[in-house]
C-alpha cells in the first residue's frame, strides 16, 4: 500500500477507495506482519523443543509473560487506535496527536512497572504461571531478557495499532516483519552456536523486539506520519481518558482473561505430565498462526470502519463489515482444514520421541481447527465494535473466548474427559463465541443501517 503523508489525500483514500480494494490493501501488511510474527513463535518453539520436552513446556509457561506485557500495552493501544481513527475521520488531527502521545508514554510507564515487578518476584511468578520443578530452570532463563524488553514491547503495541489507524499499515508491517526475521536468524545462533540454551532464545527475542520498536518509531521520528509522539502533546483530559479506557478495556480484559486462562490451563495440564503441557503449548502456537491471519485481516478492517464512522459514511461501514466477515471466515476455514489434515506431521516436527505429546497435540490442534471459522467471525465482529466505538459490545466479545465461555466449561470438560478435556476446551469455547457474536453483529448492523437511512434523508433535504 502506498504511503500517503498528506492528510487530505489520505482522507480521500480512506473514504473513496472501493471497499473490496481498500480493506485488502489495509489488511495485507497487517496479515504479513502477524504471520511472520507467528512463524517466529513457531520457529522459537521448534528450536527450543530440540532441548527437550521440559524446555518446550517452558515456552508455554513463559508465553503468559508475553501476555502480561501485552496487557500493559493493549489498553492504550486499542483505545488509542479506535479513538484516533475516528478523530482523523472527523478531521481533528491535532486532537488525535495528543491522544497518541498520552497513550504512548502511559504504555511505557506500565512496561517499566512489569519489568520491576517481574524481577522482584521472578520465581513466585513462574510457579504461579504453571512451571513445575522440571520446567522452572528453563523458565528462569527464558524470562530475564523478555522482562528487560517489556517497556519497548508495551509501546510497540501502541505504535502498531496507531500506524494502522491512520492508514500507514506498511510501516507497521515493516517493524513486525524485520523483528521476526531477525529473531528467527538469532535463535539457532544463540541457542546452539553460542550454547546459551533457552536463555539464547530469550535474548534473541529481546533483541528483535528492540529492533522492531526502533523501526516502528522511525516514521514518527522522521515526520512521515500525520500523528506525532511528543512529551509536549501529553494531555490528561477526562473525556479522552474515558474514551480510550472504554475502547481499550475490551482488549485489556481480553488479554487479561487470556493470561488467566493460559495460567490455569498450564497448571491443570502440568498435573497430567510435562508432555501434556508441552503438547498444548505447541498446538496453541500452531493455532495462533491461523488466529494471527484473522487478527491481521481484522486490524486492516478496523481503521476502515472507524474512519468511515467518524466521517459519517455509514454505507462504507456496512459494506466493509460484510466484505470482511465473508472473506475472513471463508479464508480461515480453508486454512484450518489444511492444518487439521496435516496435524500429525506438524506435531512430529517438534518431537519424534514423545508419543504422548504428539497424541494430545494432534487432538487439541484438530479441535481448534474445527472451531477456527467461528473464531474468525468473532474477531471481525469485535473489530467492528472497537472501530466504531461500541465499548460494551467489544468488551463482551473480548471476554467471551477466554472468559464468559472458557471458565464455566473448563471444570466440566476436565472432569468428564481428563487431559482430553484440557486439550479440547479452547476449541469448544471458540465455537460457543458464535452465540454472542451473531446477535451483537445483527444489532450493530441494524443501527448502522438506521444511521445510513437518516444520513441519506438529510442529504435529500
Amino acid at each position: 500500500m502506498p504511503t500517503i503523508r498528506d492528510p487530505q489525500k489520505k482522507h480521500e483514500f480512506m473514504l473513496n477507495t472501493p471497499i473490496h480494494r481498500l480493506v485488502p490493501r489495509m489488511a495485507l501488511p497487517s496479515i504479513a506482519g502477524m504471520l511472520v510474527t507467528s512463524i517466529y513463535n513457531l520457529a522459537d518453539t521448534f528450536f527450543v523443543s530440540q532441548l527437550g520436552t521440559g524446555a518446550t513446556g517452558a515456552v508455554g509457561v513463559n508465553s503468559s509473560i508475553d501476555l502480561i506485557i501485552m496487557m500493559a500495552g493493549s489498553l492504550f493501544a486499542t483505545g488509542a487506535a479506535s479513538y484516533t481513527a475516528r478523530l482523523l475521520g472527523a478531521r481533528k488531527d491535532q486532537h488525535a496527536r495528543e491522544v497518541l502521545s498520552t497513550c504512548w508514554y502511559a504504555a511505557f510507564l506500565f512496561g517499566i512497572l512489569v519489568l520491576v515487578l517481574g524481577f522482584a518476584f521472578q520465581d513466585q511468578m513462574l510457579l504461579l504461571l504453571g512451571a513445575n520443578q522440571e520446567i522452572l530452570p528453563y523458565s528462569e532463563q527464558y524470562c530475564r531478557y523478555i522482562l528487560l524488553a517489556a517497556p519497548f514491547m508495551a509501546t510497540s503495541f501502541v505504535l502498531n495499532q496507531c500506524l494502522r489507524s491512520e492508514g500507514s499499515a506498511i510501516y507497521s508491517m515493516a517493524g513486525m516483519v524485520t523483528g521476526a526475521i531477525l529473531n528467527i536468524g538469532l535463535d539457532p545462533l544463540f541457542i546452539f552456536y553460542f550454547n546459551w540454551g533457552v536463555a539464547g532464545a530469550s535474548a534473541a527475542t529481546a533483541i528483535s523486539k528492540l529492533v522492531s520498536w526502533t523501526i516502528l518509531m522511525l516514521p514518527y521520528w522522521r515526520g512521515r506520519t500525520i500523528l506525532t509522539i511528543r512529551p509536549g502533546q501529553i494531555r490528561l483530559r477526562w473525556g479522552d481518558i474515558r474514551e480510550v479506557a472504554a475502547m481499550g478495556s475490551a482488549s485489556f480484559f481480553r488479554t487479561g482473561l487470556g493470561t488467566l486462562a493460559a495460567i490455569i490451563l498450564n497448571r491443570i495440564a502440568v498435573t497430567f505430565g510435562t508432555s501434556a503441557l508441552a503438547a498444548i503449548s505447541v498446538s496453541n502456537r500452531i493455532t495462533m498462526f491461523m488466529t494471527s491471519a484473522c487478527l491481521g485481516f481484522g486490524q486492516g478492517f478496523q481503521p476502515v470502519a472507524g474512519y468511515s464512522w467518524g466521517a459519517g459514511r455509514y454505507d462504507r461501514v456496512r459494506q466493509a463489515f460484510r466484505f470482511s466477515a465473508v472473506t475472513c471466515t471463508a479464508g480461515i476455514a480453508l486454512a484450518a482444514a489444511l492444518v487439521a489434515l496435516l496435524a500429525r506431521p506438524i506435531l512430529l516436527l517438534f518431537t519424534e520421541s514423545d508419543a504422548e505429546m504428539v497424541r494430545i497435540g494432534v487432538f487439541s490442534l484438530r479441535v481448534q481447527c474445527l472451531a477456527m471459522p467461528f473464531h474468525g467471525f468473532g474477531i471481525i465482529v469485535n473489530m467492528l465494535c472497537a472501530g466504531i466505538g461500541r465499548p460494551v459490545a467489544s468488551l463482551l466479545l473480548g471476554m467471551a473466548r477466554q472468559g464468559i465461555f472458557f471458565f464455566p466449561i473448563l471444570p466440566i470438560v476436565v472432569r468428564l474427559w481428563g487431559v482430553w478435556g484440557v486439550a479440547a476446551v479452547q476449541g469448544i469455547a471458540d465455537m460457543l463465541v458464535l452465540c454472542l457474536a451473531v446477535p451483537i453483529a445483527l444489532r450493530v448492523m441494524r443501527d448502522v443501517r438506521r444511521r445510513e437511512r437518516e444520513s441519506q434523508t438529510m442529504q435529500k433535504e
